[in-house]
């Protein structure tokens, strides 16, 4: 039985999709058979997800062919190798350009299985299951499917729209405090770039939400989806307003590539990444030392890092930072603060304030 059911529409014409929020939705075949509505279905998992919940997908399927792969846990599965298995299954089961993958899990979950599908026989449907709060209110929505790279974060991948999102927040019940506070990281990216209400709200509520409140995580998660679905519909291949979503990743993807993922969870990273971009927007002069300190003071009450690993040191840095998908022409181009819930991506800035944030940072 489901509490209220909450619904966010990603609107992108004909391939437009429903995110469904609610409690209980694993525990309603109606909810997952209407979102999943193939006669075939691959479900991919991992190690610590599927034991959870996969049988209760099983059980809703019962009379159609369920067929699943399960990978062990990490990001450091985040590797074309990791995708084998899953294209192995698809093959010996026979399984024909009608079926459907569903990615039952967190962020690296959902975008190696939307990968898949992406790409078995050219492209075959997409179901996101979502078992954390950060692929709650990030990773699920929008369409990003891929995987990393030792030289960088998400080189590998296609935009590949799911036809349903169905977060149960139930399972966040059983989530990990570290996995909870790595993905309030993106839910403050969302409040800092272009949410100063939420951001607003967030304060005033973070204690709830760190305690799994259950109407407080409900309208985190329905307000973080609302955010993304308008930007994902404005520009659904990152052409200009998306790349907004990336406050704080170019600093935070560059902290997990040089620490060869898995080391630092993605939220963590993002966390630190985030509070390098405030501290530079002081710099540049955009934000005032007020709000830099507000910003970075709501990611540290999450219990989140608010400075990259002191081994990182500038150079590093800027090896990977690099090979960022958003420079254009050789140049390094970073998601800003203007304000606190006002962002933009830029590359007009003052490199020595770049230098001096990044050596603020650590040493080389």
């Amino acid at each position: 039985m489901t509490d209220e059911l909450r619904r966010v529409d990603v609107a992108l014409g004909e391939r437009s999709y429903p995110i469904l929020i609610g409690r209980g939705l694993l525990d309603d075949p109606r909810c997952l058979r209407d979102s999943i509505d193939a006669r075939e279905v691959m479900v991919v998992s991992n190690e610590t997800v599927a034991p959870l919940y996969l049988d209760r997908l099983r059980a809703a399927f019962a009379d159609r062919r369920l067929a699943s792969a399960c990978l062990p846990d990490g990001e450091q599965e985040k590797q074309l190798e990791s995708m084998l298995p899953v294209f192995d299954t698809l093959l010996v089961n026979g399984f024909s350009r009608d079926c459907q993958v569903v990615a039952l899990g967190g962020g690296v979950i959902g975008d190696l299985a939307g990968f898949v599908a992406a790409t078995y026989q050219r492209g075959v449907g997409f179901v996101q299951v979502p078992t954390t709060l950060l692929a709650m209110v990030d990773s699920s929505v929008g369409g990003k499917t891929g995987v990393n790279h030792p030289r960088g974060k998400n080189m590998i991948g296609a935009f590949h729209q799911p036809r349903a999102v169905i977060a149960d927040l139930a399972v966040l019940d059983s989530l990990p405090q570290r996995e909870l506070r790595a993905g309030m990281a993106e839910v403050i990216k969302y409040a800092l770039l272009g949410d100063a209400d939420f951001l607003a709200w967030l304060e005033a509520h973070l204690d709830a939400a760190m305690a799994r409140d259950p109407a407080t995580l409900a309208h985190i998660v329905e307000r973080c989806c609302r955010n993304k679905a308008a930007i994902v519909a404005a520009d659904e291949r990152e052409a200009g307003q998306r790349a907004l979503l990336n406050l704080g990743h170019t600093f935070g993807h560059a902290i997990e590539a040089a620490r060869g993922y898995g080391d630092w969870l993605h939220g963590e990273a993002i966390a630190a990444g985030m509070c390098m971009a405030a501290r530079l927007s002081a710099r540049l002069g955009w934000i005032n030392a007020r709000d830099r300190d507000r910003a970075i003071a709501l990611i540290e009450r999450a219990g989140l890092p608010v400075h990259a690993p002191a081994d990182m040191g500038a150079g590093r840095f800027r090896e990977f930072m690099a090979r960022d998908k958003k420079n254009r022409d050789g140049a390094l181009r970073l998601v800003l603060l203007r304000a606190l819930g006002d962002a933009t991506v830029t590359a007009d800035y003052d490199p020595d304030a770049l230098t001096a944030t990044l050596e603020a940072e650590g040493h080389d």
